[in-house]
């Protein structure tokens, strides 16, 4: 209802059940949402990907979120929100003078975190999107607005994930991109370390590319649009 379509917002906090709590929340009112664990996460996802928002927490290891705020103001005129446990008057202020669109005091109402990201919405200027509305896969045709795959007039059926990892490769569609980025984007980058665990998600993201490619490549085994950089990960190739 308060939400724009197609908006895509980046959720930055080290805080994994504050970032899957938010992302779940924010999806359900119809947000496209990518997250990241700390500041450098965040900037290589910002790095190959353009959001609409970013919903930033202040108190991070590290780089905090004013720090971040600054320098992200160097280069990128993206809409910033902040959140933090630091209500006072003079933190706020920071906040806005680091770049910030606006702030947002913890614990808040999540009616309210909607309002206020319609509010910063509403005041961007309308720019055309970089990427093609349409983009065409032989005889397929995806809408990269809608993030909708179809074969004529009729629409074919993408999971969740594969919308995703659609959308991810074509925002970059003629570059590679990589397992661990794509793991990062589709939320499942937290990592803890663990050598086990991000095979198993790189064998996932593996497992997904093969099941898209059944539905966009007229041989699968032959991929001519999903293909596959040795060494680094898959690249989508439009006509």
């Amino acid at each position: 209802m308060t939400s724009i379509p197609d908006t895509h917002i980046l959720i930055v906090d080290d805080d994994e059940r504050i970032r899957a709590l938010l992302r779940r929340f924010l999806e359900k009112n119809g947000f496209f949402v990518s997250q990241a664990r700390d500041a450098q996460q965040a900037r290589r996802l910002l790095g190959g990907l353009e959001f609409d928002l970013i919903v930033l927490d202040v108190m991070m290891p590290g780089e905090d979120g004013f720090a971040l705020t600054r320098d992200l103001r160097k280069t990128i005129d993206t809409p910033i929100l902040l959140l933090t446990a630091m209500g006072d008057t003079e933190d706020r202020i920071t906040g806005l003078e680091s770049g910030a669109d606006d702030y947002l005091p913890k614990p808040f109402e999540p009616r309210e975190l909607l309002l206020r990201i319609a509010a910063i919405l509403r005041r961007m200027p309308t720019v055309e999107a970089a990427t093609p509305k349409f983009l065409s896969l032989g005889t397929l045709r995806y809408d990269t607005e809608k993030g909708e795959l179809w074969q004529g007039e009729t629409p074919l059926r993408l999971t969740g994930t594969e919308q995703a990892l659609l959308r991810r490769l074509a925002a970059s569609r003629g570059q590679p991109v990589s397992r661990a980025d794509l793991i990062d984007d589709l939320g499942r980058g937290g990592g803890n370390g663990n050598g086990e665990e991000a095979d198993n998600s790189e064998r996932a993201i593996d497992v997904q590319i093969t099941r898209l490619r059944r539905k966009i490549e007229a041989d699968p085994r032959e991929p001519r649009f999903l293909q596959t950089v040795r060494g680094t990960g898959y690249m989508l190739v439009a006509d």
